[in-house]
């Protein structure tokens, strides 16, 4: 019999946008079956498309739409798909900041117009979303001109730096940087809600294991770390 101690852990690709609870929920599933893992994070965009192409792991968590097209290519299990939770797209300032309004569509309009700086993310799935957002408003050229666009990581580290007054991207990501405020999300009629999702590698070499992980990450045990990190769970 192959000792515990000997089992590889299970390796969990992730988007970025469950970063802030990942670490807890992996200990979680230890405590549940024994069971360790091994967390590679990266934007979602970049990750589906380093997993087309050849990335191998045993559990991936992206968008739902991420996962269902991971597994018409045959590269994520047929009915693997299992839905964790839903994030949305925040704004957030500085702490200490003064917190502009940001309640109606025209008030986060002027907002974003009236401010020095907008850092969002070119890869994640706000980012790419915020940029569609600003060509629907019609302002994407006067934001672009001043934002501070960045290809990987948490947006609300330029609020500290200093290089942006508001950043964007989803509650969980803003909620893992120190000294900001998370100040609301988009107004309801431009609000994005995304559902991310887990899916398990066809060629995991360990599927008990890594189908194990899933359930811990539906578990009832996991809604408290994902409520904190921002994300609603299923």
């Amino acid at each position: 019999m192959t000792s515990p101690a000997l089992v590889a852990p299970i390796r969990v690709i992730s988007t970025f946008a469950l970063a802030n609870a990942m670490n807890q929920l992996v200990e979680l599933n230890q405590a549940r079956t024994g069971e360790s893992a091994v967390l590679e994070f990266g934007p979602t965009s970049q990750l589906l498309e380093s997993i087309r192409t050849g990335r191998g792991g045993d559990v991936a968590i992206l968008t739902a739409d991420g996962i269902e097209q991971l597994i018409s290519k045959g590269v994520l299990l047929p009915g693997s798909r299992t839905d964790i939770a839903l994030s949305s797209v925040g704004v957030a300032v500085r702490a200490g900041a003064p917190w502009p309004p940001i309640d109606t569509v025209a008030a986060f309009v002027a907002t974003l117009l009236a401010a020095r700086s907008v850092a969002y993310s070119r890869s994640g799935a706000s980012g790419i979303y915020f940029a569609e957002l600003l060509q629907r408003l019609g302002i994407s050229s006067e934001i672009n001109a001043k934002a501070t666009i960045i290809e990987q990581g948490f947006t609300a580290e330029l609020l500290v730096d200093d290089r942006a007054d508001i950043a964007i991207q989803q509650v969980s990501e803003l909620r893992r940087v120190l000294g900001i405020d998370v100040i609301g999300q988009l107004p309801r009629e431009i609000a994005c809600d995304t559902c991310f999702s887990a899916g398990l590698f066809r060629e995991s070499r360990n599927p008990a294991a890594a189908a194990s992980f899933c359930q811990t990450l539906v578990s009832y045990a996991s809604w408290p770390i994902l409520l904190k990190s921002g994300l609603e769970p299923f």
